[in-house]
């Protein structure tokens, strides 16, 4: 099975990959948070510096642009394949309300002529392999037949696919059914995306499409950054473990340049997904949410490893 990471703005920028990678380095690759060109393929220096080689010593790793503009896509790809890349990721799946407003991301997908006639410029003039991550849809995932006629027409180098539509969000089930059509007779490799948080999830996965041979992880992984160990039949997740990673993704957020002012609140989006491993903590995640500096986040943080009640099993929901 090849196990991706999927790309989370705010979260698994450059520092975390570097961190992750080598303390739990047995994800196959990473998909970079995208990158949002202007027309001539420009892009905030803080996003283009994260996916430079330097800044990803060692790292399998695909950039992801967001545009609806097949020139700003074709400028950026130039770029990045000047930088080495091989391979670069659309993406049409984004459920975000600001960037579906300007028909990008999962936006692109309400228009599949459109999307088509993107392909179709984009195809003519790469650089460099391309592959896409989408929804089954925009309002509903009845929508995904058509999208599979337009996507079947390129030669992608992967359809990373999202088992819900924009409407879904991250709340509602997976459309397994509708996810489906994607594996018959896929003319390019197939990834599932989607609430994949365990081991069981996995064989659940597993066991309905036996021919799926790659499964993209996001929220689950960053839950739990051993997750990809523990799909290929490692251990389960440990505390001393998961603090040594909150520790070293601090320092490096540091040394990055990170004001040590603005450091609680990077880390504190960590926690999000943190809080569940530590059930009845709530007063000691209260401290650390109410810290205000990076001596007291520190402080807050040291004594939640240290004393709370630890559970890699419990369950993350996403609200």
């Amino acid at each position: 099975m090849f196990l991706s990471f999927a790309p989370m703005e705010g979260v698994t920028g450059a520092a975390f990959r570097r961190v992750h990678r080598r303390l739990f380095p047995e994800a196959d690759r990473y998909y970079a948070p995208f990158l949002a060109p202007d027309a001539q393929g420009r892009c905030k220096q803080s996003h283009w510096r994260a996916l430079l080689p330097e800044a990803n010593p060692g790292l399998p790793l695909v950039p992801q642009i967001l545009t609806n503009s097949a020139s700003a896509f074709l400028a950026a790809a130039r770029a990045l394949a000047e930088l080495g890349y091989a391979e670069l990721n659309l993406n049409a799946g984004c459920p975000s309300g600001t960037v579906v407003s300007k028909r990008k991301g999962v936006g692109m997908l309400g228009d599949p002529a459109s999307l088509d006639a993107f392909l179709d410029k984009v195809f003519q003039q790469l650089p460099c392999a391309v592959s896409v991550k989408t929804r089954l849809g925009l309002h509903s995932t009845a929508e995904f037949p058509a999208l599979l006629e337009v996507y079947r027409r390129y030669p992608l180098a992967e359809l990373i696919v999202h088992a819900r539509d924009r409407e879904g969000m991250y709340r509602s089930a997976c459309d397994h059914a509708a996810f489906a059509a994607s594996l018959e007779d896929a003319p390019w490799p197939v990834c599932y995306n989607g609430d994949v948080f365990s081991v069981s999830d996995l064989e659940s996965l597993r066991a309905e499409f036996p021919n799926l041979g790659r499964v993209m992880l996001g929220r689950g992984a960053v839950r739990d950054p051993a997750l990809f160990r523990e799909l290929r039949g490692g251990a389960p997740l440990g505390r001393e473990e998961l603090c040594a990673f909150h520790d070293a993704l601090l320092e490096e957020l540091l040394a990055e340049g990170l004001p040590p002012v603005y450091a609680p609140a990077r880390m504190k989006e960590l926690w999000y997904y943190w809080t569940c491993l530590f059930p009845g903590a709530d007063k000691q995640l209260k401290a650390l949410k109410k810290s205000r500096d990076l001596p007291a986040y520190r402080s807050a943080a040291s004594v939640i490893f240290t004393s709370a009640d630890f559970d890699p099993f419990s369950l993350f929901l996403s609200s």
